[in-house]
């Protein structure tokens, strides 16, 4: 796991793909933290991407950093505690400009299963559950 939040966190902007009917829809993300032995992000729960995830919560995750490109294939599933909202404020203060724990409008989700791989073109491919 830490290996996955680290590349994810290096990589700066990572994009987050879901589908809505049958269309594709892929976008960028950018907050990520750990929280009780699990990688979050978050969004707003009044984006079409909310939406989205709670209509088909599988999801899958890609981002480059350096000569290295992540995929990772997980459910994410919605915590509404306060406290990972805290962590991911903490981890990405500049969220703070966004969001608080308390305004009705942040949505963190974690990563539940799956798996993650890591891959180059001058390395062997590295998988990793999760």
């Amino acid at each position: 796991m830490n290996e996955v939040l680290d590349f994810l966190k290096k990589s700066g902007t990572f994009y987050l793909a879901t589908i809505e009917d049958d269309q594709p829809r892929v976008r960028p993300f950018g907050a990520v933290c750990e929280f009780e032995n699990k990688i979050y992000i978050t969004t707003s729960n009044q984006k079409k991407v909310y939406q989205q995830i709670l209509a088909n919560p599988k999801v899958e995750i890609s981002g480059m950093s350096e000569d290295k490109w992540i995929r990772v294939t997980t459910t994410l599933v919605p915590d509404e505690r306060r406290e990972p909202k805290t962590a991911m404020l903490d981890a990405n203060p500049s969220l703070r400009g966004m969001y608080s724990e308390d305004d009705g409008k942040m949505a963190v989700l974690y990563f539940d299963h799956g798996t993650a791989s890591i891959e180059s073109f001058t390395e062997p491919k590295k998988t990793i559950e999760l």
